[in-house]
């Protein structure tokens, strides 16, 4: 059984870039910025030759009530309760505090074996906060800096015992769980699904539906989500990797750098993913924003899916649903029977609907076709429009082939392919997706040179 390990402490200790260094990549935000990181990220931890499960937390807080500080704590402790092992991260140059104090009497009264590092130790200035923080009773605290990364070779010894630990337990447990019903044997790789909106759309909430359990942090205030959180999930037996992304304002309206950053963040989630899900707020119905985001979608050449959320507020729903598929032709051409799912994620209303949704675009996404079909249907194409005569030359099409799928590129060998229209590319494309049955999806053509045999 994989180890799994928790980060935490107060704010702008350095837990996230702790995180990064040992995934191996700049997944969680870091910033100055105290409290940059809220919900609670998920990664592959690697130490020299040990393999990880790890958990990135927001900042503790002593707060108990209903404020976003105090649904931030409940992420972290969420987290601890699922770890084996608690990395608590002190800043040594500021010393111990009374916050550092608080939690480290609450790990100390529960079950869960904690390892003390004294983050920012690089220097003379950490000395006294290394030697403060062996008072807290949680064992010999560990002189660290995760910027630089010193003391890792005894971080490497203190995982490795838990590792052993974890794995003397597992062994006299038993075989429990032997006869235990088969799971349905998952395709390789799981299918990676980006959630992408406007802030406030409900991206989050749907996420937390569809797992059924409050893994990510959600409220009212709008900006929640700064970090994009992946969730592993199996569904029918399928695995996917649901992303949960920063809400994308218009560009003009992001000035600070922390939201520079979320947004940067989730646009990459978006080239990542296999299909991204648009989630527009259904009270509010589709603008240029939510169409900037689907585009985007496309050029990175993602399918795509459109969801209607909040679905039980909405009045007219004929009206509201015709006018998002309106607005979709007119606006998003090239890519034309975009799907429109109608849902509530805050009721668990068309949640099938939508991953049936998915599941079909990623499979159209993945469509190859074989050369002598799709030649046959060239011919046939050329034959009832042939292409412009240029120059007094009529452009002569040889073959088509499909080199690669997710998206769907198509290479056109042609005897001038510069002098080919887009008109024309347009007009192939349109027959290609009906002839072919591909909505949804972008489609790709690469225009070639055909050689001349005589030359």
């Amino acid at each position: 059984m994989t180890l799994t390990v928790a980060i935490v402490g107060r704010p702008n200790v350095g837990k996230s870039t702790l995180f990064n260094r040992l995934v191996g990549r700049r997944l969680a935000l870091v910033d100055d910025t105290p409290g940059v990181t809220r919900d609670r990220r998920e990664g592959e931890g690697r130490l020299f030759d040990l393999t990880f499960r790890l958990f990135d937390t927001a900042g503790l807080e002593d707060a108990r009530d209903d404020s976003l500080e105090a649904r931030m704590r409940r992420q972290s402790e969420l987290a601890i309760q699922e770890a084996d092992l608690v990395l608590l991260l002190l800043d040594a140059r500021s010393g111990v505090t009374a916050t550092d104090e608080l939690f480290a009497d609450q790990l100390r009264r529960g079950d869960k074996p904690v390892v003390v590092l004294a983050n920012k130790c690089e220097g003379q200035a950490g000395q006294a906060g290394l030697a403060e923080a062996h008072a807290l009773g949680l064992g010999e605290a560990v002189g660290f800096s995760a910027e630089h990364g010193l003391g890792l070779d005894e971080l490497y010894d203190r995982l490795q015992a838990a590792m052993q630990a974890k794995g003397e337990l597992a062994a006299g447990a038993g075989d429990a769980d032997a006869d235990a019903a088969d799971v349905p044997e998952a395709p390789p790789g799981p299918l990676q699904l980006a959630i992408v909106g406007r802030p406030n759309a409900g991206k989050s909430t749907l996420i937390n539906r569809l797992l059924g359990e409050e893994r990510l942090l959600t409220g009212p205030e709008a900006g929640i989500t700064r970090d994009a959180i992946s969730v592993d999930w199996l569904y029918k037996g399928r695995e996917l990797k649901l992303i949960d992304t920063a809400g994308l304002r218009r560009k003009a309206r992001v000035h600070e750098k922390l939201e520079k950053l979320a947004v940067a963040d989730a646009l990459r989630s978006v080239g990542y993913a296999h299909v991204v899900v648009v989630l527009l707020d259904g009270e509010l119905g589709i603008d240029k924003q939510d169409l900037t985001i689907a585009n985007q979608a496309i050029e990175e050449g993602r399918a795509l899916v459109i969801a209607l959320n909040k679905w039980d507020a909405i009045g007219t729903k004929e009206e509201a649903l015709q006018a998002v598929r309106d607005r979709l032709q007119r606006s998003l051409p090239q890519v034309k029977g975009i799907p429109v799912v109608p849902l509530s994620g805050l009721k668990g209303q068309g949640l099938e609907k939508l991953l049936d949704s998915v599941f079909e675009v990623y499979d159209l996404w993945n469509r190859r076709f074989a050369t002598p079909d799709l030649n046959q249907w060239l011919h046939e194409v050329e034959a009832a429009n042939p292409p412009p005569t240029v120059g007094g030359r009529r452009i002569r099409l040889k073959y088509i082939s499909q080199p690669k799928a997710r998206p769907p590129t198509f290479v056109l060998f042609c005897s001038r392919p510069k002098d080919l229209p887009d008109s024309y590319l347009r007009y192939l494309e349109n027959e290609l997706r009906h002839d072919f049955d591909l909505p949804a999806v972008p489609v790709r053509f690469q225009l070639k040179k055909s050689k001349n045999p005589y030359a």
